[in-house]
């Protein structure tokens, strides 16, 4: 009895041992499914990458900055048009 006894324990060890395998398995299958759909739906959403972004939004920040350089300009030269006409309206 204790030789059967053992010999059954041995089978139903093996049994579990074989199933831990097939549900890790099954578990990577699922994981890998579950990756590839979410990227798809990813990619299917047109969403831009990080990197894109960052790029975009310096060159909108450097845009900016020169945006409000050149309107200084501009402040400053229609001054010094007006006072350039304002001498040529008093010179007789």
């Amino acid at each position: 009895m204790t030789q059967t006894s053992n010999r059954i324990f041995d089978e139903f060890a093996k049994l579990m041992t074989d199933a831990a395998g097939v549900a890790q398995g099954v578990r990577r299958e699922v994981e890998t499914a579950f990756r590839a759909q979410a990227e798809r739906f990813l990619a299917d959403m047109d969403l831009v990458k990080r990197e894109e972004f960052d790029v975009v939004r310096e060159m909108a920040i450097k845009a900016r900055e020169e945006n409000e350089a050149l309107k200084e300009r501009i402040a400053a030269l229609e001054t010094r048009l007006s006072g350039d006409e304002a001498r040529s309206t008093d010179a007789p």
